[in-house]
């Protein structure tokens, strides 16, 4: 019982403090997550975070929340992810109480505009830092197959600007083609 209320306790704590301290959308707060939970806790591995990132992006809904989500079932089960999902959502809504509150203040502050600018940089440099880290992920497993369909998506992204939901569903048949024929050969 202990282990369980650490659990939940790591994952209510880590997600507020993710949430509380990350601007710049979903995948800087999953970057963040995956440093938390990956990184310093230990408490999935980096494959395992992959997954949770492919899936939170494919799903309708908010990429945080999404992750928040399946990070919290996989960790402590159904509370976990009450837990995990509350802790992600109550820094953001508290802040979005606090300016709506006091809109007319916020929006006419050069201090506060030129923050926003300067935090755009920063969230840049993070993304970079996932993505790197990511890519070396793939590269790592020297798996022919999902380098192919890394460099494909990526090409298509970015010289033809495919929409997201081609690239995934791209990735996803070529990975089921290749297991079917997996399958097929092991049995013969």
């Amino acid at each position: 019982m202990e282990n369980k209320l650490t659990k939940l306790k790591t994952l209510f704590l880590s997600n507020l403090y993710v949430s509380a301290f990350t601007f710049g959308g979903g995948m800087v707060i999953v970057t963040f997550m995956k440093k938390k939970m990956v990184d310093q806790l230990h408490l999935i591995d980096q494959e395992e975070m992959l997954d949770i990132i492919a899936i939170s992006q494919t799903s309708p809904g908010v990429i945080a929340v999404n992750a928040s989500i399946l990070l919290g079932w996989r960790i402590a089960g159904f509370v976990g992810m009450l837990v995990s999902v509350f802790a992600t959502i109550l820094p953001p809504m508290t802040i979005i109480l606090i300016i709506s509150k006091f809109y007319e203040a916020f929006i006419n502050n050069i201090y506060i505009s030129t923050m926003l600018k300067g935090m755009q940089a920063g969230v840049t440099a993070v993304l970079m830092d996932v993505t790197i880290s990511l890519l070396s992920n793939v590269y790592k497993q020297k798996n022919p197959l999902h380098l192919f369909i890394m460099a494909v998506c990526f090409i298509a992204n970015f010289l033809y600007n495919v929409k997201l939901v081609y690239l995934i569903s791209f990735g996803i048949l070529v990975g089921i083609i290749s297991e079917y024929i997996k399958l097929k050969a092991g049995k013969q």
